[in-house]
């Protein structure tokens, strides 16, 4: 981790998934499940917390947005691929909403809380298992 990469966790108001991320927590997250399995759990993860509310849906794209209404406001796009049958791809894009352009980590953060809840609900293919 460059002390660049650093300074911009930190002082940016956006994170986002990706697979080969610089910084681990931050690397997409598959899970053994189908993506409608993965679709309703994250819809029902969202609705049932009340600091979450659905923006939209969409199935067929396999997207769900969301906004953080209590706390920091946050806008959050969840991503839900379908890899391979039973291999099933989770990423999120957050902005943090703020008068200043950086969030102290917040967006990254909130990032690492979401995958905590979905992991409690599937289980995780490690990167060894995807071999």
């Amino acid at each position: 981790m460059s002390f660049r990469n650093t300074i911009s966790k930190y002082f940016s108001n956006h994170a986002e998934t990706r697979d080969n991320h610089w910084d681990p927590s931050l690397q997409t997250h598959y899970y053994k499940t189908t993506k409608d399995k993965g679709m309703s759990l994250l819809e029902d993860l969202f609705q049932r917390f009340q600091v979450y509310e659905l923006h939209s849906i969409s199935k067929e794209h396999g997207e769900i947005s969301v906004n953080l209404k209590k706390g920091k406001k946050a806008f959050i796009i969840a991503t839900i691929i379908m890899v391979r049958p039973y291999q099933t791809a989770v990423d999120f894009s957050v902005t943090t909403e703020s008068l200043l352009p950086i969030d102290f980590g917040y967006s990254t953060k909130l990032i690492k809380l979401l995958y905590e809840d979905i992991n409690k609900e599937l289980p995780l293919i490690t990167k060894e298992k995807q071999a």
